[in-house]
């Protein structure tokens, strides 16, 4: 499947609920909601893959070629707030799979949940790599809108291609976050995944910062690739394929857990926010829907780790 094409399959759901209690500490939302299960992007390094193999399916290419579609997502949620679910909170969109995936084009899962989560005035975030979700501009500009998070790593083409076989253009994804800020919406970039001798060195870095502050990004907040069992293997087969002469380094540095070494991970977010110091953009996402001009070096705050991705 090529960029923009749409998954083999997919199968309609009917869930019972699609609102979810998050009660991990470490995250700074509430509430999430993830209107497809699988994701056509295909990334060979989502931590969601893991999932579809819940569902007897594989985390290989099954995940981008087959994929749940929560038709009646916004019924669903609509009653759940009818029902006083929602205790109050920050709601995120797309904290497993993509909301603006290339189904979502078609499908208008996402968008109609919008609609819900404007009808009853609930704040939330959106993570997403397509510049798709411009086309809910309307609904953005009329919604609580806390921050708007835009996945990118690399601006390497080599490297984008052969990671991320189906997602769109990162400089497109920068233009999106340029373009949500100029109508008024926090936006900035998740700097995810940071991937270990592929995406961490510092022209890679630099590159990517100096973009987020010529896009105006409000934030860019870094994550590490993270490998659980059923991912590493698949993703350890596309590196030796696509990036033989590291593949080796990257197998050692995951060996022991899902994560790379605590003192690798510091080296390189102490890199980042000196980066981001001297870009003048914040490495926190922002409060209460917050919207800065520019910020000194003297208004930064140490980088967040967030384990989205």
């Amino acid at each position: 499947m090529q960029n923009g094409q749409l998954p083999d399959r997919w199968f309609p759901a009917r869930p019972q609920s699609v609102l979810n209690r998050v009660k991990d500490e470490r995250m700074p939302f509430d509430w999430s909601i993830n209107p497809y299960r699988g994701c056509g992007h295909g990334c060979h390094f989502c931590y969601a893959r893991a999932t579809h193999s819940w569902l007897g399916f594989h985390a290989d290419d099954s995940f981008r070629n087959n994929i749940i579609v929560k038709r009646n997502a916004a019924e669903v949620l609509r009653q759940e707030l009818k029902r006083g679910k929602w205790k109050g909170g920050q709601i995120a969109v797309g904290t497993v799979t993509d909301p603006y995936q290339q189904l979502e084009g078609r499908l208008q899962l996402t968008r109609s949940i919008l609609e819900v989560l404007l009808e009853y005035g609930i704040p939330c975030s959106i993570t997403t790599r397509s510049p798709l979700i411009l086309r809910d501009l309307d609904l953005l500009k009329e919604m609580k809108i806390d921050s708007v998070q835009i996945s990118i790593n690399t601006l390497d083409e080599t490297i984008w291609r052969k990671t991320e076989p189906s997602s769109p253009h990162p400089q497109q994804r920068f233009h999106t976050v340029q373009e949500l800020n100029q109508a008024g919406i926090s936006a900035g970039i998740f700097l995810a995944p940071v991937i270990p001798y592929l995406t961490d060195s510092e022209d890679q870095l630099r590159e990517v910062l100096e973009q987020a502050a010529k896009h105006q990004a409000q934030f860019v907040v870094p994550s590490f690739l993270r490998l659980r069992p059923e991912v590493k293997s698949w993703f350890f087969r596309q590196m030796r394929l696509a990036f033989p002469n590291i593949n080796l380094q990257m197998v050692r540095l995951y060996q022991e857990s899902a994560l790379a070494p605590l003192d690798y991970r510091n080296k390189i977010l102490k890199r980042i926010h000196h980066m981001a110091e001297e870009q003048g953009v914040p490495t926190h996402l922002p409060e209460n829907g917050e919207k800065r001009e520019r910020v000194s070096q003297t208004d930064q705050e140490a980088p967040v780790q967030l384990s989205l991705f």
